[in-house]
């Protein structure tokens, strides 16, 4: 779809929600670790996970340790590296590695042929390799070139672009597939699913989300396969507050108050 597309509602009831975190929950930064998130999102986010007995979680990009420490106190089912690792409501982790050869081999290729592109980054994340750019513009085709590479001389990875960055993961893992197994799962089974992304990565959870006849969230602009759109984070978090209000206060109307709140 293109532009223009409506700002999503803000709806109650028994609903899965799914959120990227740069650039969606959190501004993106000239490097991952200038990334925050704010105290009162990160509280938010509890608080509509406790609405919703538990069925919200994080997916991304990042590795779920940097995912838990951008969300501390609290804890959240997470998919980290666009799902090759992911942590259920009952804390059982699920991951996909690259063999340890493989991984030993592309490690070393990827290290001999990035160090001409300065301001270029390989990130090794155990199960994938991401090649930033974000420093240094001027070298994405020569990054694309090269991941284009290394998915032809390793077989069994694919490539998977994002916004100044592009990585090299297991074939058949993205945040479609993280979406897809956490609805086989309670506390999300049965409840209809909210993605909200703003990369090229969050497509394949959209595209999931649509066939559920769920609610989809672009965030920024762009062409995408959601069905709704958020101009910016500032904007995202304006409407996760106004979900987590809408939720206790039907809780209280219900006469259902959270855990947190009897305490």
């Amino acid at each position: 779809m293109t532009d223009p597309l409506t700002v999503p509602p803000v709806v109650r009831g028994n609903y899965a929600f799914f959120f990227d975190l740069d650039g969606t929950l959190a501004e993106i930064k000239p490097h991952p670790d200038q990334v925050t998130l704010p105290e009162p999102i990160r509280l938010t986010l509890h608080q509509l996970a406790q609405q919703q007995q538990g069925a919200l979680a994080l997916i991304s990009g990042r590795s779920m340790s940097e995912l838990d420490a951008l969300a501390a106190p609290y804890r959240f089912p997470l998919a980290g590296v666009h799902g090759a690792e992911r942590r259920d409501i009952k804390g059982q982790l699920h991951r996909v590695e690259l063999p340890p050869t493989l991984a030993a081999e592309l490690r070393h290729w990827l290290n001999e042929q990035a160090p001409p592109l300065e301001g270029c980054e390989v990130e090794n994340k155990g199960m994938a390799f991401a090649l930033h750019y974000r420093q240094a513009p001027q070298h994405q085709r020569a990054i694309e070139s090269l991941a284009q590479e290394a998915v032809k001389r390793f077989p069994g990875l694919a490539l998977q672009p994002g916004k100044c960055v592009v990585e090299i993961k297991p074939e058949g893992i993205n945040k479609g597939a993280a979406v897809s197994a956490f609805m086989q799962e309670a506390p999300f089974l049965g409840r209809l699913p909210v993605f909200v992304g703003d990369d090229l990565t969050d497509e394949a959870g959209f595209a999931v989300v649509n066939a559920a006849g769920g609610i989809s969230v672009k965030v920024g602009q762009g062409k995408t396969q959601a069905h709704w759109r958020l101009a910016s984070v500032a904007d995202t978090h304006h409407w996760l507050l106004q979900l987590a209000q809408l939720h206790a206060l039907t809780d209280r109307r219900e006469g259902y108050e959270s855990p947190d709140r009897r305490i």
